[in-house]
């Protein structure tokens, strides 16, 4: 009976990841593999797992892959990827499925938080040019520079772009939309836009990123609320490409 509960568990988590994200074949066969070993304490709580190399190894496929599969549970926050220690698991047997922001923010499809992106920032942008204090736009430059010194660092670029989106919606002096905003920053977070991003994020598009950044910048900074408008509404448009080539 334990190991049919087990399997049950397994499958209804598998089942909650594949509704959130998009996922290869041979990467959801990955999936199905780890999440068999988690949810069963083969790996139990707090577990170093494997490194990508002998995951690849064992399980006979590409690291690339693994790291993709890796990319999402570490999303789905069942396991836990510490910088130069490794992944260890967080996922626990008695999780009982969070209600409120964080379940939307994980429920949330890919689909659902550009469309709600798409409505947000422009008018977001647009309160933040008008009402944005002096010391606030300091504060976002300082943000900027921040962002400008990663070059290869996906999660730290993440990250700045978090706190800037962040400084932008408070910007707004409107708490509402803050709010609101900061239930998309956490979609964002656990959503496939970061697994995207490992993949596709190079120095030469980091690079761009900073520059669309920059001239975001520039526009908020200059009161220029139409020309901000716009830089957000073309970085939207790549930021759907970027979902629609995947």
């Amino acid at each position: 009976m334990q190991g049919r509960e087990m399997k049950a568990e397994a499958d209804q988590l598998t089942s909650q990841i594949i509704a959130t994200y998009s996922v290869g074949a041979t990467v959801q066969t990955v999936l199905d593999r780890l999440l068999a070993k988690i949810t069963s304490e083969e790996y139990p709580l707090n577990t170093r797992l494997p490194s990508e190399r002998a995951l690849a190894s064992e399980l006979g496929v590409a690291r690339n892959t693994v790291r993709e599969a890796l990319d999402v549970l570490e999303a789905r926050k069942v396991i836990n990827r510490r910088p130069g220690s490794g992944s260890f698991v967080t996922y626990r047997s008695d999780d009982v499925p969070e209600r409120g922001e964080s379940s939307v923010a994980m429920e949330t499809s890919p689909l659902d938080h550009l469309v709600v992106r798409g409505i947000l920032e422009p008018e977001m942008v647009r309160l933040a040019v008008i009402n944005m204090t002096p010391r606030e736009v300091w504060d976002l430059e300082q943000l900027m520079s921040k962002i400008e010194s990663v070059h290869t660092d996906v999660a730290a670029f993440v990250k700045c772009e978090e706190e800037i989106y962040r400084k932008i919606a408070e910007g707004t002096h409107n708490r509402l939309l803050a709010s609101c905003y900061n239930l998309t920053i956490e979609a964002c977070r656990v959503s496939f836009r970061t697994t995207l991003l490992r993949r596709h994020l190079s120095p030469k598009r980091i690079l761009e990123y900073q520059q669309r950044y920059n001239a975001l910048f520039n526009a908020i900074a200059s009161r220029d609320v139409e020309r901000a408008v716009e830089f957000i509404k073309l970085h939207l448009v790549e930021e759907q490409k970027l979902f629609l080539q995947d």
